[in-house]
């Protein structure tokens, strides 16, 4: 690494609830036109309120979150890459996915449908599923995004 380059670490910027991402956007405006040392800007999904901004001193964040509205203050302390790195990592969109599971597809030719899961994929994030309103079960895979569970193991069958 180079010896001029400050290690950075981040710090999290408490803002107001739904406004994480217009922050973000003011935030990184404010950095290239103050030409302040902020690295990134992460705004995790899970992470209500919050903002995780990169930079080497907490002191660059403050004098950029001082006009942004919604931006509130920069949590004590800081933390290192290792310790966010689970937000960067994309989850598996068949997560929370059972076999068994009564699903709706929410796009493609069959959106609308219901259906129960009967294999799952999650290296190709793919499941595999029987349309519940078909004459004859066949079953058709789909992509883990374009499914809503609505039910969880459902034993009971409407005749």
């Amino acid at each position: 690494m180079a010896e001029e380059t400050p290690k950075s670490a981040i710090f999290a910027v408490k803002t107001t609830a739904n406004q994480e991402r217009s922050v973000a956007n003011l935030l990184a405006m404010v950095a290239r036109k103050e030409n302040m040392d902020i690295r990134s800007i992460l705004v995790p999904e899970e992470l209500k309120g919050y903002v995780l901004v990169e930079s080497p001193m907490p002191e660059i964040v403050e004098m950029a979150i001082q006009n942004i509205p919604h931006a509130k203050t920069i949590v004590k302390g800081a933390s290192s890459i290792a310790e966010v790195q689970h937000f960067l990592a994309p989850k598996p969109t068949v997560t929370g996915i059972t076999e068994g599971d009564i699903v709706e597809l929410i796009a493609g030719p069959f959106k609308g449908e219901r259906a129960r899961v009967r294999r799952i994929d999650e290296s190709k994030e793919e499941i595999t599923v029987e349309l519940s309103e078909a004459m004859v079960p066949i079953p058709i895979t789909v992509r883990g995004d374009i499914v809503r569970v609505l039910s969880k193991e459902e034993t009971s069958h409407k005749s």
